[in-house]
């Protein structure tokens, strides 16, 4: 469970909720009495079904959506944030979208910067951070090439999170950079190798387990630590 503070009990803070993995994190989340915030740019019916308080019309990719989510969550503490949201935009050699790299970076490297620097006073000893990340940002792991945006950008926002956690460990907040797997979502066409439901339950796992001694790791859903 999401940790107490003087007998309060701290929130969990969700971005990308509206669908995929994010939307289950606020499912099971939820589901086992934490109190949720959804953050997102627009709600699922879904969304709407769920047991949480949504936090509408966020767009992590600009300051004013990580002005509007600061002033929305302005005095409440926050025991577990998850940095969800992300996009993947094709890019190839042959055919490099400038335009869609340096959207990728705003969304998938800067958009979890921004969010944990505006949130930083909402976190208190023994809150945690989680990154969801892919092991496509890995370098060691990279034997495909390709998919430059993603990749880069997923790199990018792994070494965020080890200096965050550098960073944040006075303060007591914990750090996890968080591999959901290969996962049959939109993102992925509905192609994957396991559904929304066992890839969150995994990365819940994670982050419970999370703390100072383990903070700044690479997390596959699976419990496996994996390569930089």
């Amino acid at each position: 469970m999401v940790s107490d503070r003087d007998g309060i009990k701290m929130k969990a803070v969700i971005t990308g909720a509206n669908r995929g993995i994010g939307l289950e994190f606020c499912r099971q989340l939820s589901g086992r009495g934490e109190e949720v915030i959804a953050v997102c740019r627009k709600a699922s019916p879904e969304l709407e079904s769920l047991d949480v308080t949504i936090v509408n019309g966020i767009d992590v990719a600009t300051e004013q959506g990580i002005a509007q989510l600061k002033d929305r969550l302005a005095g409440q503490d926050i025991g577990l944030l998850i940095n969800n949201a992300g996009i993947l935009r094709s890019s190839t050699l042959d055919n490099l979208d400038i335009g869609a790299i340096r959207e990728q970076f705003e969304v998938n490297a800067l958009g979890p910067l921004r969010i944990t620097a505006a949130l930083v006073d909402n976190l208190q000893a023994g809150s945690k951070v989680g990154i969801v990340t892919s092991r496509m940002g890995s370098i060691d792991d990279n034997d495909s090439g390709g998919t430059y945006g993603y990749r880069m950008s997923k790199a990018a926002v792994n070494i965020a999170g080890k200096s965050l956690a550098i960073d944040l460990e006075p303060n007591g907040v914990s750090i996890a950079l968080l591999h959901p797997g290969y996962v049959r979502t939109d993102m992925t066409g509905n192609n994957g190798l396991m559904d929304t439901d066992e890839s969150a339950r995994g990365l819940i796992a994670i982050m419970d387990r999370l703390g100072l001694e383990t903070s700044g790791r690479f997390w596959h859903t699976n419990g496996e630590e994996l390569p930089w």
